[in-house]
């Protein structure tokens, strides 16, 4: 593949990727917005991006297994006007049901744009080029989640949140268009042999139990954090606008930084000494965002990212280090429970939230922060 046609490459899968993932997290700043549109209580508004979470779970295993048997570009075809139709949904109705319902549908063919889109490209590149345009998808899964988040509360005023999910679709068939059109064809025979490993039984490997679990805690907590963030920034003693609210999202940037920064440390100190640090900086931020300076709470929100980030690099490490095989399965796993542990963070911490306010969903969090601590403590012995 010349450089040219491969700088295009991964353009493309930027721009898809980019834009799938900015569907997710559209209401997430205007959730108090919500809220009293529809008269519904934190927990009830937030089903609007816990919807979408558990669609991408719920789904990701079976669109990997359609990417090994039909041809990808449909499948992406297929996704992209799905995805987008259900935004066109959530924008024009006014009943909370169908919109929670419309983003459920979304979460469930994301996965056919990010999945699949990965099995496509380790069909079609060499591991030196699979390894740089896999960064770009990184770095456009950050792009995409922030991006929605300014679209959503920022780019069009908040009580106008409907036109986000317009911007959004066209985004999107924008992108799903571009990528049916120009993604170079996929070879013949692409998949290999099967893989030997059931996903009960990777997931009954202790050391990939560990890791799974260490996705599950580490989404949990960080999802949790920035969905009930405009509830308690809004409320006293900061009375923080919307606009304000969501520039703080801009935190999410770190992960573009700390993603190979967090690599290049687990080469250092190894994956679990790195898991152990990320979770350390990311309890000591958790509880600095009690106190009640906003100052102090824009630190701790890059803390938080930079913990995360840190986390989840190192744990993804961790897994492909101890896989012989089976390593298709395995990674669906690993972000299957990613995803279960975003919509059961947002969920729970809907009660939590609803029964102690912030300090509730702090107590929660440093409680799971527990599984990449101990799952890096014994990666280090």
């Amino acid at each position: 593949m010349k450089n040219t046609s491969f700088v295009s490459l991964q353009a493309l899968v930027f721009a898809l990727v980019a834009a799938a993932f900015t569907t997710v997290y559209i209401t997430q700043p205007v959730l108090p917005v919500i809220r009293s549109e529809f008269g519904v209580t934190a927990a009830t508004a937030s089903l609007t991006v816990s919807a979408v979470i558990l669609g991408i779970a719920l789904a990701n295993l079976p669109f990997g297994a359609l990417a090994d048997r039909l041809p990808v570009k449909r499948i992406i075809l297929v996704g992209g006007v799905a995805v987008a139709v259900c935004g066109f949904i959530c924008g024009l109705t006014h009943n909370l049901g169908v919109l929670v319902g419309a983003r459920f549908v979304q979460g469930l063919f994301i996965p056919a744009l990010t999945t699949c889109l990965a099995a496509y490209l380790s069909g079609v590149l060499p591991l030196e080029r699979l390894n740089v345009v896999m960064g770009s998808y990184v770095s456009a899964t950050v792009t995409g989640g922030l991006g929605g988040r300014l679209l959503g509360g920022w780019i069009h005023p908040p009580l106008h949140w409907r036109y986000a999910f317009f911007t959004a679709s066209l985004l999107l068939l924008g992108a799903t268009w571009a990528a049916v059109r120009w993604l170079p064809p996929e070879r013949q025979g692409r998949g290999g042999t099967e893989d030997s490993d059931s996903f009960l039984k990777l997931f009954r490997q202790p050391g990939l139990f560990r890791v799974y679990w260490v996705a599950f805690g580490a989404m949990f907590v960080y999802s949790s954090v920035f969905n009930y963030l405009p509830f308690y920034l809004s409320g006293p003693p900061f009375f923080k606008s919307t606009e304000f609210i969501t520039l703080l999202y801009l935190t999410y940037i770190t992960g573009i930084v700390m993603g190979p920064a967090a690599g290049t440390l687990s080469n250092r100190i190894g994956n679990g000494g790195t898991m152990v640090l990320g979770a350390a900086i990311f309890a000591i931020a958790l509880l600095a965002t009690l106190i009640k300076s906003i100052g102090l709470v824009v630190l701790a929100l890059i803390g938080i990212c930079a913990g995360f980030f840190a986390i989840h690099a190192a744990a993804a490490g961790a897994l492909n280090r101890k896989l012989a095989g089976s390593r298709g399965r395995a990674n669906s796993l690993y972000v299957l429970l990613y995803y279960l542990g975003g919509a059961a963070g947002i969920t729970l911490n809907g009660y939590a939230y609803s029964l102690a306010g912030w300090p509730g969903v702090v107590g929660l969090g440093l409680l799971l922060l527990g599984f990449p601590l101990a799952t890096g403590l014994q990666e280090m012995r």
